[in-house]
């Protein structure tokens, strides 16, 4: 008898500490899912996601300008001639050249791989240019003429809005009256009246908008002069403003 009460005992024992692991488990998780500033008596705590949609103010263009030959020196002088009527074309289209902006420049020698000896067979030269636009009208002519160009290449044009404080507040705006609306809906049907905001945070970002790769320089430009440019007549992506925001309101 007094073996299987201490048998008993011990069973209870490891019962009593799963218990407790399990609710230590739960109170950890339910931690984790509470807002940091913690749930206050008489409020009511919601979270909504609101946005704001804005034309966009800046059309980003960027390109490569890159040139493969036997020397590095070739390739070099490749590079930078096609540099000067980058500059060109910019200056010929109202812009100047000092806007543009260097993203990298890099020399890459070019090895024989099928050779033991890895022998270098030719060097690479690559230089990215970066050019930001407000004037949307002079994007077609530059894509043209920067096309024509045989060492530009892999061009590429994305919008976005650069004036972004006025509608991250719009957003964020947005995202608070729901939030505000989805409260005052549980308050309502729990017999209370929605009263002040205790506490608020706030989360905003803006839509990734993938690049328009226009055509690499070296294709086939028949009849360009009768030929619209890509983005003619289109209307540039509107940029979207994500927000989203945890609010505390008081009940009254």
């Amino acid at each position: 008898m007094l073996a299987s009460s201490v048998h008993a005992e011990a069973i209870m024992r490891r019962m009593s500490a799963l218990v407790v692991l399990v609710l230590a488990s739960a109170g950890l998780a339910l931690g984790q899912n509470a807002p940091t500033y913690g749930i206050q008596p008489n409020t009511i705590y919601s979270g909504a996601d609101g946005k704001f949609e804005s034309a966009p103010d800046t059309a980003v263009l960027q390109m490569e300008i890159a040139s493969q030959q036997d020397t590095s020196k070739a390739a070099y002088d490749k590079v930078a001639a096609a540099a000067t009527s980058v500059r060109n074309v910019l200056r010929n289209n109202g812009i100047e050249p000092k806007t543009a902006e260097i993203a990298n420049y890099s020399v890459q020698p070019i090895y024989d791989w099928k050779n033991p000896k890895r022998k270098v067979i030719a060097y690479r030269v690559v230089s990215s240019v970066k050019l930001k636009i407000h004037d949307f009208n002079k994007i077609g002519a530059l894509t043209e003429q920067l096309a024509a160009i045989d060492e530009a290449s892999n061009q590429s044009v994305e919008y976005t809005l650069e004036e972004i404080e006025q509608a991250k507040a719009k957003a964020s705006e947005d995202a608070l009256k729901k939030a505000r609306n989805q409260a005052n809906a549980v308050a309502v049907a729990g017999g209370r009246t929605l009263g002040e905001l205790v506490y608020a945070s706030v989360d905003v970002n803006q839509q990734q908008i993938v690049p328009m790769v226009m055509r690499n320089a070296g294709m086939a430009r028949t009849a360009a002069a009768e030929v619209a440019p890509p983005t003619a007549e289109f209307t540039p992506q509107t940029v979207t403003i994500n927000a989203h925001v945890n609010a505390l309101f008081a009940l009254k």
